[in-house]
Protein backbone atom coordinates (compact mmCIF):
# COMPACT_ATOMS: atom_id res chain seq x y z
CA UNK A 1 0.00 0.00 0.00
CA UNK A 2 1.04 3.59 -0.54
CA UNK A 3 1.73 5.69 2.59
CA UNK A 4 1.06 9.25 2.56
CA UNK A 5 -1.77 11.55 3.20
CA UNK A 6 -4.23 9.76 0.40
CA UNK A 7 -4.52 5.97 -0.38
CA UNK A 8 -3.60 5.42 -4.26
CA UNK A 9 -6.32 5.00 -6.91
CA UNK A 10 -4.80 1.17 -7.41
CA UNK A 11 -4.87 0.52 -3.93
CA UNK A 12 -8.42 1.81 -3.66
CA UNK A 13 -9.04 -0.49 -6.62
CA UNK A 14 -7.64 -3.80 -5.04
CA UNK A 15 -9.82 -2.85 -1.74
CA UNK A 16 -12.89 -2.92 -4.21
CA UNK A 17 -12.42 -5.84 -5.52
CA UNK A 18 -10.97 -7.59 -2.11
CA UNK A 19 -7.44 -8.49 -3.26
CA UNK A 20 -5.99 -6.98 0.09
CA UNK A 21 -4.77 -8.62 2.78
CA UNK A 22 -6.95 -8.53 6.04
CA UNK A 23 -3.94 -5.68 7.65
CA UNK A 24 -3.69 -3.62 4.50
CA UNK A 25 -8.00 -3.89 3.85
CA UNK A 26 -8.00 -2.51 7.81
CA UNK A 27 -5.74 -0.08 7.26
CA UNK A 28 -7.95 0.97 4.35
CA UNK A 29 -11.10 1.07 5.85
CA UNK A 30 -9.73 3.23 8.63
CA UNK A 31 -8.07 5.50 6.32
CA UNK A 32 -11.85 5.82 4.17
CA UNK A 33 -13.67 6.08 7.49
CA UNK A 34 -12.05 9.49 8.12
CA UNK A 35 -11.14 10.77 4.53
CA UNK A 36 -14.23 11.98 2.75
CA UNK A 37 -12.07 12.01 -0.40
CA UNK A 38 -10.74 8.66 -0.38
CA UNK A 39 -14.40 7.63 0.41
CA UNK A 40 -15.61 9.57 -2.39
CA UNK A 41 -13.16 8.11 -5.13
CA UNK A 42 -13.65 4.46 -3.43
CA UNK A 43 -17.42 4.55 -3.70
CA UNK A 44 -17.07 5.84 -7.91
CA UNK A 45 -14.65 3.05 -8.08
CA UNK A 46 -17.20 0.48 -6.57
CA UNK A 47 -19.79 1.68 -9.02
CA UNK A 48 -17.26 1.00 -11.62
CA UNK A 49 -16.47 -2.57 -11.23
CA UNK A 50 -20.62 -2.88 -10.38
CA UNK A 51 -21.53 -1.87 -13.99
CA UNK A 52 -18.79 -4.45 -15.07
CA UNK A 53 -19.67 -7.22 -13.62
CA UNK A 54 -23.08 -6.52 -14.72
CA UNK A 55 -22.11 -6.67 -18.12
CA UNK A 56 -19.99 -9.62 -17.88
CA UNK A 57 -21.23 -13.46 -17.67
CA UNK A 58 -21.11 -14.52 -14.06
CA UNK A 59 -18.70 -17.59 -14.15
CA UNK A 60 -17.42 -19.49 -10.87
CA UNK A 61 -13.75 -18.92 -9.95
CA UNK A 62 -11.27 -22.34 -10.40
CA UNK A 63 -10.35 -23.84 -7.02
CA UNK A 64 -7.43 -21.91 -5.66
CA UNK A 65 -7.57 -18.90 -8.22
CA UNK A 66 -8.22 -16.48 -5.49
CA UNK A 67 -5.50 -17.12 -2.80
CA UNK A 68 -2.69 -16.74 -6.08
CA UNK A 69 -3.86 -13.11 -7.31
CA UNK A 70 -3.69 -12.19 -4.26
CA UNK A 71 -0.17 -13.72 -3.49
CA UNK A 72 0.57 -12.36 -6.95
CA UNK A 73 -1.05 -8.66 -6.09
CA UNK A 74 1.28 -8.78 -2.56
CA UNK A 75 4.39 -9.61 -4.36
CA UNK A 76 4.02 -6.99 -6.94
CA UNK A 77 2.93 -4.32 -4.72
CA UNK A 78 6.03 -5.18 -1.84
CA UNK A 79 8.82 -5.46 -4.53
CA UNK A 80 7.28 -1.77 -6.43
CA UNK A 81 7.47 -0.23 -2.68
CA UNK A 82 10.88 -1.54 -2.07
CA UNK A 83 12.10 -0.06 -5.05
CA UNK A 84 9.75 3.40 -5.74
CA UNK A 85 10.80 4.26 -1.90
CA UNK A 86 14.40 6.01 -1.71
CA UNK A 87 13.50 8.49 -4.74
CA UNK A 88 9.82 9.28 -2.85
CA UNK A 89 9.11 12.86 -3.17
CA UNK A 90 6.31 14.59 -1.41
CA UNK A 91 2.74 12.86 -2.39
CA UNK A 92 0.24 15.30 -3.92
CA UNK A 93 -3.22 14.87 -2.96
CA UNK A 94 -4.84 12.36 -5.05
CA UNK A 95 -7.84 14.63 -5.56
CA UNK A 96 -5.18 17.04 -7.69
CA UNK A 97 -3.38 14.46 -9.97
CA UNK A 98 -6.59 12.28 -10.02
CA UNK A 99 -7.57 12.11 -13.73
CA UNK A 100 -11.58 11.08 -14.45
CA UNK A 101 -11.45 7.53 -15.81
CA UNK A 102 -12.69 6.57 -18.96
CA UNK A 103 -15.24 4.89 -18.04
CA UNK A 104 -16.99 7.36 -15.29
CA UNK A 105 -16.21 9.85 -18.43
CA UNK A 106 -18.38 8.31 -21.14
CA UNK A 107 -21.05 6.73 -18.88
CA UNK A 108 -23.10 9.63 -17.95
CA UNK A 109 -22.72 11.12 -21.36
CA UNK A 110 -24.08 7.81 -22.82
CA UNK A 111 -26.48 7.78 -20.84
CA UNK A 112 -27.66 12.00 -21.58
CA UNK A 113 -27.28 10.77 -25.39
CA UNK A 114 -29.49 7.88 -24.65
CA UNK A 115 -32.13 10.12 -23.12
CA UNK A 116 -32.00 12.73 -25.73
CA UNK A 117 -31.88 9.57 -28.76
CA UNK A 118 -35.22 8.23 -26.64
CA UNK A 119 -37.10 11.95 -25.95
CA UNK A 120 -36.58 12.96 -29.43
CA UNK A 121 -37.92 9.25 -30.57
CA UNK A 122 -40.95 10.26 -28.39
CA UNK A 123 -40.95 13.73 -29.96
CA UNK A 124 -41.31 12.27 -33.12
CA UNK A 125 -43.93 9.04 -32.43
CA UNK A 126 -45.84 11.81 -29.98
CA UNK A 127 -46.03 14.62 -33.69
CA UNK A 128 -47.48 11.79 -35.69
CA UNK A 129 -50.23 10.84 -33.71
CA UNK A 130 -50.99 14.21 -32.85
CA UNK A 131 -51.54 14.84 -36.70
CA UNK A 132 -53.48 11.40 -36.87
CA UNK A 133 -55.69 12.47 -33.84
CA UNK A 134 -55.88 15.80 -35.75
CA UNK A 135 -57.03 14.18 -38.96
CA UNK A 136 -59.05 11.94 -37.23
CA UNK A 137 -60.99 15.00 -34.92
CA UNK A 138 -61.61 17.11 -38.66
CA UNK A 139 -63.24 14.08 -40.34
CA UNK A 140 -65.14 13.35 -37.94
CA UNK A 141 -66.52 16.83 -37.64
CA UNK A 142 -67.24 16.98 -41.07
CA UNK A 143 -69.45 13.48 -40.84
CA UNK A 144 -71.16 14.62 -38.01
CA UNK A 145 -71.72 18.10 -40.56
CA UNK A 146 -73.12 15.90 -42.90
CA UNK A 147 -75.29 13.80 -40.89
CA UNK A 148 -76.86 17.12 -39.43
CA UNK A 149 -77.18 18.44 -43.25
CA UNK A 150 -79.09 14.99 -43.85
CA UNK A 151 -81.35 15.10 -41.19
CA UNK A 152 -82.03 18.50 -41.20
CA UNK A 153 -83.24 17.85 -44.88
CA UNK A 154 -85.25 14.62 -44.11
CA UNK A 155 -87.02 16.70 -41.19
CA UNK A 156 -87.88 19.21 -43.87
CA UNK A 157 -89.24 17.25 -46.74
CA UNK A 158 -91.50 15.32 -44.13
CA UNK A 159 -92.84 18.48 -43.07
CA UNK A 160 -93.51 19.79 -46.52
CA UNK A 161 -95.44 16.40 -47.03
CA UNK A 162 -97.65 16.33 -43.90
CA UNK A 163 -98.23 20.35 -45.46
CA UNK A 164 -99.53 18.77 -48.63
CA UNK A 165 -101.49 16.20 -47.69
CA UNK A 166 -103.22 18.03 -44.69
CA UNK A 167 -106.75 17.70 -45.56
CA UNK A 168 -107.48 20.66 -43.27
CA UNK A 169 -104.47 22.98 -45.14
CA UNK A 170 -106.31 26.07 -47.31
CA UNK A 171 -105.83 26.03 -50.62
CA UNK A 172 -105.66 29.48 -52.28
CA UNK A 173 -104.55 30.54 -55.81
CA UNK A 174 -103.23 34.35 -56.15
CA UNK A 175 -103.69 36.36 -59.48
CA UNK A 176 -102.42 40.17 -59.28
CA UNK A 177 -105.32 42.64 -59.24
CA UNK A 178 -103.93 45.18 -62.25
CA UNK A 179 -103.49 42.27 -64.33
CA UNK A 180 -106.82 42.15 -66.41
CA UNK A 181 -107.64 38.42 -66.77
CA UNK A 182 -107.57 36.89 -70.60
CA UNK A 183 -110.73 36.82 -72.62
CA UNK A 184 -112.35 33.84 -73.25
CA UNK A 185 -115.68 32.59 -74.58
CA UNK A 186 -118.16 29.23 -74.40
CA UNK A 187 -119.95 28.53 -77.72
CA UNK A 188 -123.13 26.72 -78.17
CA UNK A 189 -123.45 24.97 -81.32
CA UNK A 190 -126.57 23.06 -83.01
CA UNK A 191 -125.55 22.18 -86.63
CA UNK A 192 -128.66 20.69 -88.20
CA UNK A 193 -130.77 23.76 -87.34
CA UNK A 194 -127.44 26.35 -87.88
CA UNK A 195 -128.48 27.26 -84.23
CA UNK A 196 -125.96 28.75 -82.14
CA UNK A 197 -125.19 30.76 -78.78
CA UNK A 198 -121.90 32.65 -78.43
CA UNK A 199 -121.44 34.29 -74.57
CA UNK A 200 -117.25 35.98 -74.59
CA UNK A 201 -116.27 37.88 -71.65
CA UNK A 202 -113.16 39.77 -70.69
CA UNK A 203 -113.10 40.97 -73.83
CA UNK A 204 -110.64 43.97 -74.31
CA UNK A 205 -112.50 47.56 -75.54
CA UNK A 206 -112.76 48.14 -79.26
CA UNK A 207 -112.36 51.80 -80.55
CA UNK A 208 -115.61 52.77 -82.60
CA UNK A 209 -114.40 51.77 -85.89
CA UNK A 210 -114.04 48.17 -85.08
CA UNK A 211 -116.09 45.00 -83.80
CA UNK A 212 -115.25 41.74 -83.05
CA UNK A 213 -116.77 38.62 -85.28
CA UNK A 214 -117.92 34.95 -85.23
CA UNK A 215 -116.46 32.74 -87.54
CA UNK A 216 -117.54 28.67 -88.20
CA UNK A 217 -114.51 26.73 -89.32
CA UNK A 218 -116.65 24.31 -91.83
CA UNK A 219 -115.10 20.71 -91.88
CA UNK A 220 -114.88 21.41 -95.82
CA UNK A 221 -114.69 24.80 -97.31
CA UNK A 222 -113.99 28.68 -96.16
CA UNK A 223 -114.62 30.61 -93.02
CA UNK A 224 -118.57 31.46 -92.54
CA UNK A 225 -118.86 34.58 -91.06
CA UNK A 226 -121.23 33.99 -87.76
CA UNK A 227 -122.40 37.80 -86.43
CA UNK A 228 -120.61 40.61 -85.17
CA UNK A 229 -120.94 41.72 -81.36
CA UNK A 230 -118.96 44.73 -79.10
CA UNK A 231 -118.31 44.30 -75.45
CA UNK A 232 -119.90 46.46 -72.52
CA UNK A 233 -118.04 48.04 -70.23
CA UNK A 234 -117.27 44.96 -68.43
CA UNK A 235 -115.73 43.30 -71.40
CA UNK A 236 -118.93 40.82 -72.05
CA UNK A 237 -120.51 40.06 -75.18
CA UNK A 238 -122.91 38.07 -76.74
CA UNK A 239 -124.32 36.21 -79.75
CA UNK A 240 -127.92 34.39 -79.95
CA UNK A 241 -128.67 32.90 -82.46
CA UNK A 242 -127.75 34.52 -85.84
CA UNK A 243 -129.32 33.79 -89.21
CA UNK A 244 -126.18 34.02 -91.18
CA UNK A 245 -125.12 29.97 -90.71
CA UNK A 246 -127.22 27.50 -93.17
CA UNK A 247 -128.99 24.67 -91.07
CA UNK A 248 -126.76 21.43 -91.57
CA UNK A 249 -123.13 23.03 -91.50
CA UNK A 250 -120.94 20.60 -89.76
CA UNK A 251 -118.31 22.69 -87.39
CA UNK A 252 -114.89 21.98 -86.96
CA UNK A 253 -114.23 24.65 -84.73
CA UNK A 254 -114.77 28.31 -83.89
CA UNK A 255 -112.53 31.86 -84.12
CA UNK A 256 -113.08 35.33 -83.18
CA UNK A 257 -111.08 38.02 -84.97
CA UNK A 258 -111.21 41.79 -84.86
CA UNK A 259 -112.92 43.38 -88.15
CA UNK A 260 -113.76 47.07 -89.18
CA UNK A 261 -116.72 48.14 -87.64
CA UNK A 262 -118.93 46.67 -90.99
CA UNK A 263 -117.98 43.40 -90.64
CA UNK A 264 -115.77 41.43 -93.47
CA UNK A 265 -116.32 38.09 -95.44
CA UNK A 266 -112.67 36.63 -94.84
CA UNK A 267 -111.22 37.10 -91.66
CA UNK A 268 -108.46 39.13 -91.05
CA UNK A 269 -105.59 37.99 -88.50
CA UNK A 270 -104.23 37.58 -86.17
CA UNK A 271 -107.42 35.43 -84.53
CA UNK A 272 -108.30 36.54 -80.95
CA UNK A 273 -110.26 33.22 -79.63
CA UNK A 274 -110.45 29.82 -81.41
CA UNK A 275 -111.81 26.60 -80.31
CA UNK A 276 -111.92 23.42 -81.51
CA UNK A 277 -115.78 22.00 -81.61
CA UNK A 278 -116.27 18.11 -80.14
CA UNK A 279 -116.97 15.47 -82.72
CA UNK A 280 -119.75 13.94 -83.69
CA UNK A 281 -122.12 17.17 -83.15
CA UNK A 282 -125.50 17.80 -84.59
Amino acid sequence: MSIGPHISQDDLALYAMQALSSEESAAVRRHVSECAECREQLAQITGELALVAMGVEQEELPEGARERFVERISASTAGGLSQRQPARTPVVPISRERKPSLSTTWIPWAAVAAMLIICAGMGIVIYFQSQQLDATFAAYERQNKQIAKQNADVLHARELLELLNAPTAQRVTLTTGKTPQAPSARAVYMASRGALMLQASNMQPLPPNKTYELWVIPEKGAPIPAGLFRPDASGSGSLVMPPMIPPGTAAKAFAITIENAAGSATPTMPIVLSGAAPVGGE
